[in-house]
Parts: structure tokens; C-alpha cells; sequence
């Protein structure tokens, strides 16, 4: 098995991107085991000893919305996203590359504003101290790991852009 990609760019920026949207998605899978390990710790402690974790569906919140967070720039670089190809699969090769182009530089603006937005959201979340109703975790620790990844998710957009991914089907 190959440390990475197929099809994935080559170069040396296209692996860095990539080696980094992997150990997100390591990171992102931990966080994914912790969370049930949690859910499995509650539900044990609910049914057994009559004492579930307090506020475990507020943590399950915070820490699934940071795995999703953490899976979003490999799920790209794997081309693991919807695409709707019934039509465009029988255009030339150019005319696909086109549409590639056109689709990552949406990524690039779509994931780059939210990363900015993201950027508002942890300052005022800071700045008034917002907290989980229950056990008090503060909001803004889901932040960073949104941020870091739309940042990553645009590179990667606008590097597949000037560096196209190798396609086997052409």
C-alpha cells in the first residue's frame, strides 16, 4: 500500500498537503473513537449504576463536530466527495479538467470563507466566554480545529488546480 495517494499530486507541496489531510483524519479518528468510548461509558453507567456522564450528548456534540472538521480535507483529496458525472463522463478529457478546475476553485472560495467566518465565530465565542450548558466546555475549543482544516481543504482545492489529479480513465 502506498503512503499516498493514487492520485493524488506528486509533488513536493501536493504531499505535504496531503501527508497533513491524513494525520487530520488520524487525529479526526481518534477523536471519532474517544467519542464512542464516551457514548459506551454513559449508556454502561446509565443502565448498570443509575449514573450516565453528565452532559455527554453536549461533548458528543463539540467532539463530532470537530472529527467531521478533521475528515474534510482527505475526504477531498481521496475525491471522496459527491460528484454527479452521469452527464459530464462522455465530454473530452479538456472539457472534464474544465469543470475539475471550475469545482475546486469553488472549493477553494467556499471552504476559504468559511474558514474566515470560523475566525469571527472563535473570537466572539472567546470574548463572551460561551460554554456548554451542562459541564461548562468552552465553546470555542471546536474552533481551531475547523479553521486548520477549511485552511487545508482550500490549499488542497487550489493546488489541485494548477496540479491536476492523475486520472486512469482518460
Amino acid at each position: 500500500m502506498s503512503s499516498r495517494s493514487e492520485n493524488w499530486p506528486d509533488d513536493r507541496i501536493g504531499q505535504i498537503l496531503y501527508r497533513a489531510g491524513k494525520w487530520l483524519a488520524i487525529v479526526g479518528g481518534f477523536v471519532l473513537v474517544a467519542m464512542t468510548l464516551l457514548v459506551v461509558v454513559s449508556v454502561i453507567g446509565r443502565a448498570v449504576f443509575l449514573l450516565p456522564v453528565p452532559g455527554d450528548f453536549e461533548i458528543v456534540g463539540i467532539a463530532c463536530s470537530v472529527a467531521i472538521f478533521l475528515f474534510l480535507p482527505y475526504c477531498y483529496q481521496q475525491r471522496g466527495n459527491v460528484t454527479v458525472d452521469i452527464l459530464t463522463a462522455r465530454f473530452p478529457a479538456k472539457l472534464r479538467r474544465a469543470f475539475d478546475v471550475i469545482a475546486a476553485l469553488l472549493f477553494v472560495a467556499v471552504s476559504g470563507l468559511f474558514a474566515w467566518r470560523m475566525l469571527f465565530g472563535l473570537v466572539d465565542t472567546f470574548r463572551f466566554e460561551d460554554i456548554s450548558m451542562i459541564v461548562g466546555v468552552p465553546l470555542w475549543w471546536a474552533y481551531p480545529f475547523g479553521i486548520a482544516s477549511f485552511l487545508l481543504l482550500a490549499l488542497s482545492a487550489l493546488h489541485t488546480v494548477f496540479h491536476p489529479w492523475s486520472d486512469d480513465d482518460e
